[in-house]
């Protein structure tokens, strides 16, 4: 009898314990639905949302560039002081459009990122294009020195003749009445050492074409930079109120504030950089980017002539319009090393 009893209780407790896991299993089971639930009905909001931010976002985004290309097609044919106007107008919406586009990256698909960019560089590019056309009128050429200087044949030196790589006509002409941009650079230099002052710069437009191992000092606020086949050379520039425009540049190193920076191809090259909004690489690699970092006694009045914000700096912000991978980094460009920085720029 104590024997029966005893198998009975046993038997009764297995049961007991087994009808308990059987209901574990059901609540577990029942858990794991409602969670599974509750993610596809978040999955789904998620997807509501980004839709809808998707639709706002080409919405604002198409209004804009079309407020912009209505801007630039109207600077044909317009006085210089009316175009000046409406191409500062245009610069501004256009940075607006950067910053929207960029605050707006994390909802956007690759597949609509990568049209957005697409738009966006098509703009620029024609910003720019319209900006070069118009402003300044005169084209910029290289031409031969005066009688005069050819007379005196000028030394060879770490500062070069005033007229050497110059326009001969440097000083400012009226263009439809207003004075027209001062213009100045070098070109077809090789292993000699180049300074401007800000005199001679005046907010004028600047470019340094066809040079080789050549140290370029720019002291002032040039209105735009343009360096094209820079090979071996160090530039430094004082604020650029607008553009810097870098094609063809090699094995160099490079140093200024601005606004705006689109660099294409080019390779191994360091850039020290404090831009505004964001700077735009293309068919490039090898370019490593840090803190703009040269100083030299004007600066500060030279950042206020720019009408740069001197605390807004985006030089690690670059994009790379040949990578559209979302989440992972260009292989195209490189932040440098704190350790490896460039701070004294002293010959």
């Amino acid at each position: 009898m104590d024997t029966t009893a005893e198998v009975s209780r046993e038997t009764g407790f297995a049961g007991e314990s087994g009808a308990a896991k059987i209901q574990e299993r059901l609540q577990k089971r029942h858990q794991t639905r409602i969670e599974d639930a509750e993610r596809r009905k978040e999955a789904k909001e998620s997807q509501s949302v980004a839709e809808e931010k998707g639709e706002y976002f080409f919405s604002t985004f198409n209004t804009e560039r079309a407020s912009i290309e209505k801007l630039l097609s109207s600077c044909s044919g317009a006085d210089r002081v009316v175009m000046t106007q409406r191409l500062e107008e245009a610069t501004a919406k256009t940075l607006q459009l950067q910053k929207f586009l960029n605050d707006s990256m994390l909802f956007l698909t690759q597949y609509d990122l990568r049209q957005a960019q697409a738009a966006l560089h098509k703009l620029q590019t024609s910003l720019a294009e319209t900006r070069e056309e118009g402003l300044p009128k005169k084209k910029f050429a290289f031409r031969a020195r005066t009688k005069a200087a050819d007379e005196v044949p000028a030394p060879v030196s770490d500062t070069p003749a005033p007229d050497a790589g110059t326009p001969a006509d440097s000083g400012s002409t009226k263009v439809d009445g207003a004075a027209a941009s001062e213009q100045c650079g070098f070109s077809n230099m090789d292993n000699v050492c180049l300074t401007k002052t800000a005199e001679e710069i005046q907010k004028g437009d600047v470019l340094l074409t066809h040079l080789t191992n050549c140290k370029v000092r720019l002291f002032g606020s040039p209105s735009t930079l343009h360096l094209k086949h820079v090979d071996s050379c160090e530039i430094l520039c004082g604020p650029v109120s607008s553009s810097v425009f870098v094609d063809h540049c090699r094995n160099s190193t490079l140093a200024f504030p601005c606004q705006q920076l689109r660099t294409h191809n080019t390779t191994d090259t360091r850039v020290y950089l404090h831009v505004t909004s964001r700077a735009i690489i293309e068919d490039c690699h090898g370019v490593s980017f840090a803190p703009f970092s040269w100083s030299y006694p004007t600066l500060e009045e030279d950042f206020i002539v720019s009408g740069l914000d001197q605390d807004r700096n985006n030089w690690s912000q670059v994009d790379d319009f040949n990578w559209l991978a979302a989440g992972t980094p260009s292989p195209n460009w490189t932040v440098i090393p704190e350790a490896d920085r460039k701070t004294n720029w002293d010959p």
